[in-house]
């Protein structure tokens, strides 16, 4: 059972990559993590630390509010300094545009699939992690907009959506132009996904259906 960290430790494991979970610290306090099952040392060089499920949690709890509030619209920014891919419709896109949104882009990603190969047995990236799972909108979002894709603006035309569903592990994709669509369902299939095309009965709006591939 993971033990409660000190305040300072609490500061390293609030302080790690979101993505990843890849830690900073001294040595004395990522050892510290690692003997209360918080954090575990990476068998090859350079030896990072990361969080291990346990102390994703503990990280993920201290972001919740402490009150019941009403849910966060599916394109609200993240908060500042935290990176978020783009789900499509946002108000105000997160973290800018441009060479340096690009750039960051391509680090979550790179850090996602190495996090794919720390935490399966077989050290594959070919298909979504438990961290992906647990974060379906984000990861599917991560994999578009890696991949090149465009988000929707704020008026929700022009590009794509990625919202949550009554299902379990699954998320829907919205994308205005059929073609587009398609090619959506071929980078999240690259990705590791699982989808299918439908119809909304109401709207007639073609959409995908998402699902993280287990094997």
């Amino acid at each position: 059972m993971a033990l409660s960290p000190t305040a300072a430790q609490r500061r390293v494991v609030d302080a790690a990559d979101p993505v990843t979970g890849r830690l900073k610290g001294t040595e004395a306090q990522l050892a510290a993590l690692v003997k209360r099952g918080l954090a575990f040392r990476h068998p090859r060089p350079p030896h990072d630390h990361f969080l291990t499920p346990a102390g994703h949690r503990i990280r993920e709890a201290a972001d919740a509010p402490e009150e019941p509030v009403a849910p966060e619209p599916a394109g609200a920014p993240a908060a500042e300094g935290v990176f978020a891919a783009r789900v499509g419709g946002e108000e105000a896109a997160p973290g800018g545009s441009g060479p340096a949104r690009l750039r960051e882009v391509r680090g979550a990603w790179q850090g996602l699939l190495e996090l794919r190969r720390m935490t399966h047995p077989d050290g594959s990236t070919d298909r979504p992690c438990g961290w992906e799972r647990s974060h379906l909108v984000r990861a599917a979002a991560l994999a578009l907009e890696a991949a090149g894709h465009r988000p929707a603006g704020p008026d929700g035309a022009d590009g794509y959506r990625v919202r949550a569903t009554p299902q379990p592990e699954a998320v829907a994709v919205y994308e205005g132009d059929g073609a587009a669509l398609r090619e959506c369902a071929a980078t999240l299939e690259r990705a590791g996904w699982q989808t299918g095309e439908h119809t909304e009965p109401r709207t007639r709006a073609r959409y995908l259906l998402a699902s993280p591939r287990k094997v």
